[in-house]
């Protein structure tokens, strides 16, 4: 499992509140949320968002509040991965559950900027920055993982494994 895209980059503390803020949680439909994701730490990114695109962040990515929604909206808006230094462990939690690729790696968390092209196989956990030829590693996700991510998440496998 690959992905490509261009990056989108973003500090320490990226908290839940600012991913998806609390005044759209009154609709859950993913389109929704992904409609006002990011918005306001970078008030263009539902516009200017792709699929496959990538958010590269600093330390604690995802802290505060428990709520799915946030993984849903950045994955919904159609990120293909995120790249940290670090990610608060409930976000961690809730990315993998509804199958949103998410790589610690501090070395391209602190490397990758805004704008360049990143490659990422999950399969061995080798970031490539297109842009500049660098490589890094992060832990490859363990088979189990990679079968929840091209599952969809947690839900959409069991879905599977119950109706074989």
């Amino acid at each position: 499992m690959k992905a490509k895209g261009t990056v989108f980059k973003y500090g320490d503390n990226v908290d839940t509140d600012v991913i998806i803020p609390a005044r759209y949680l009154n609709d859950s439909r993913p389109e929704s949320l992904a409609a006002h994701c990011m918005e306001d730490i970078d008030a263009s990114f539902p516009q200017r968002v792709k699929p496959g695109d990538i958010i590269v962040a600093n330390k604690n990515f995802g802290c505060g509040s428990s709520r799915e929604h946030a993984p849903i909206a950045i994955k919904a808006s159609g990120i293909a991965c995120v790249i940290a230094e670090t990610f608060a462990r409930i976000f961690y939690r809730n990315a993998i559950n509804i199958g949103l690729p998410i790589l610690e790696c501090p070395q391209a968390a602190q490397a990758i900027k805004a704008g360049e092209e990143v490659e990422i196989d999950f399969t061995t956990g080798k970031i490539t920055n297109l842009s500049t030829n660098e490589s890094y590693q992060a832990a490859p996700f363990p088979e189990f993982m990679q079968e929840l991510m091209a599952a969809g998440g947690l839900v959409e496998r069991t879905k599977k494994k119950l109706s074989a």
